[in-house]
């Protein structure tokens, strides 16, 4: 295997390279506005440093948010031409799952929670690192504080709203390194990886407008 994984699902554009045994290269850059100019430069990046060229890659894993729409489709649409390029299969893997592979909180139930914008947060409960234990959501943090209290926290939309989640434990971005490696531990373990489709849980900011007038020739 060798297994090429992405997100742009965050502010973090992340890539690494994963030879089935461990990480053999990963780029992370933090910057919420730029994940279409960073991401080719980081996979060129971390194939140079691993010293192999893309069509050597076997498989192709990306993370599928819940994200914003824009920056979300950057990887999205990037992961599919690649797969379409190479002719390898393309697996999906839940942003918040890679998150809470990472979190160093220990034993015990914790939450991951990413900045949805808005004022509200992207999140999920986990009863440890690899075990999910509702679905991907999106709310205020004032709403769900009862659902979460006492719950250590993974994630930088946490650490934007210290009264709802006051324990606040590393990592505060996703990697492509935890992504790929837990993407690489379900399929060594024979598991079907979800498709590579988006987890937006809402409507893009831009919406077509719904009464515009319509301009004729004279």
């Amino acid at each position: 295997m060798l297994l090429l994984a992405l997100d742009t699902a965050t502010p973090a554009v992340t890539v690494a390279l994963h030879d089935g045994t461990a990480v053999i290269a990963s780029s992370s850059q933090v910057d919420a506005r730029r994940h279409g100019e960073l991401l080719l430069p980081a996979v060129d990046r971390v194939l140079a440093e691993a010293g192999i060229k893309l069509d050597a890659v076997t498989a192709i894993a990306v993370g599928v948010g819940p994200g914003p729409y824009t920056g979300l489709r950057v990887g999205l649409m990037t992961a599919d031409t690649f797969g379409l390029a190479l002719g390898v299969p393309v697996h999906g893997l839940c942003t918040l799952d890679a998150l809470a592979y990472a979190a160093d909180i220990g034993s015990g139930p914790f939450v991951v929670a990413t900045d949805a914008r808005r004022k509200e947060v992207y999140w999920a409960t986990y009863a440890d690192s690899r075990t999910r234990l509702t679905e991907p959501a999106v709310d205020r943090p004032a709403d769900i504080a009862e659902r979460v209290a006492g719950l250590p926290a993974v994630g930088a939309g946490a650490l934007l709203y210290p009264d709802t989640f006051p324990a606040v434990h590393e990592p505060e971005h996703v990697s492509a390194a935890a992504l790929a490696s837990l993407a690489a531990e379900r399929l060594a373990a024979g598991e079907e990886l979800p498709a590579p489709r988006p987890l937006y849980l809402r409507r893009p900011d831009a919406q077509v407008p719904k009464n515009y007038k319509v301009v004729t020739p004279k």
